[in-house]
């Protein structure tokens, strides 16, 4: 890999179900101390981290359950 393709954390793929979710759990209770205080590189850095976690999750789980009350549909409902 070049230094720009370098990648920090173990490749999302190569993670358990239940480390995807702990990983993307962690990165959501993070997510605003990072938005807030991190410096621009952190910051992107998170982000990137956050992109390819939810990446594999997607990836994994196409057919994931869709809340009703999530769609536009259903928030005109509330």
């Amino acid at each position: 890999m070049t230094s720009d393709d370098s990648m920090l954390g173990v490749d999302p793929g190569d993670l358990t179900d239940d480390d995807l979710f702990r990983e993307l759990g962690h990165l959501y209770a993070t997510r605003l101390d990072a938005l807030r205080h991190a410096a621009a590189q952190a910051y992107g850095e998170h982000t990137r981290r956050m992109n390819q976690l939810e990446a594999e999750y997607l990836r994994r789980f196409p057919g994931r359950e869709i809340d009703p009350e999530r769609l536009r549909e259903g928030a005109r409902a509330r």
